[in-house]
């Protein structure tokens, strides 16, 4: 199965609580930091919520 590499690209200050909840699940802390998780659909849907803020690479 393929894997996703996330990497966090933009700050959480002044994004909803939501979205900060979203990006904590994730397992990203600081900006630059990056995760590598399997590519299913709950995780395409949490990095679709917060699209604005990651970038993403399959790996």
């Amino acid at each position: 199965m393929a894997k996703l590499q996330i990497t966090l690209k933009r700050s959480l200050i002044g994004r909803p609580e939501v979205q900060r909840a979203t990006v904590q699940s994730l397992g990203l802390r600081k900006v630059n930091s990056t995760v590598v998780k399997e590519d299913n659909v709950a995780i395409r849907g949490m990095v679709n919520a917060v699209s604005h803020l990651v970038e993403v690479k399959e790996v």
